[in-house]
């Protein structure tokens, strides 16, 4: 049996790296992840000094995870990963689209005061604990 992309060599995803998290994860390339995103709405909340992004985000292959999602909108709006909150992701069964929203934030003070802390903490990697 053939399997697309067996045998081929490993590649790293270029993701912007902040201390205390790492971001650029050795990736088979059995599954080649590119990403086009398309922001369809992005409006700005001076209340809550955020900008609130709707996009679409085509992709090849699995869907991809929340931390690649997040790195590649950090690359794309030149934000750090502190400062986005990914709210919803909706994709359909079959398609290799999904829809979704996030929260860009002017700071992470301004985050932390308004998001709730498992939103903050969903999609951005555990920190290890110090035994």
């Amino acid at each position: 049996m053939n399997i697309p992309g067996a045998g081929r060599s490993l590649f790293f995803i270029s993701l912007p790296q902040d201390e205390g998290h790492i971001l650029n994860k050795l990736v088979p390339n059995n599954y080649r992840i590119s990403m086009d995103f398309e922001i369809t709405s992005d409006k700005r909340n001076e209340l809550l000094s955020r900008r609130e992004v709707q996009f679409t985000l085509k992709y090849d292959g699995a869907t991809p995870s929340r931390m690649q999602i997040i790195g590649k909108l950090c690359a794309l709006m030149n934000v750090k990963e502190h400062q986005v909150t990914l709210d919803t992701l909706n994709s359909s069964f079959g398609k290799t689209e999904l829809n979704g929203a996030a929260r860009i934030y002017d700071s992470e003070e301004s985050r932390n005061k308004t998001e709730r802390p498992h939103f903050a903490a969903r999609g951005l990697p555990k920190k290890k604990e110090e035994a």
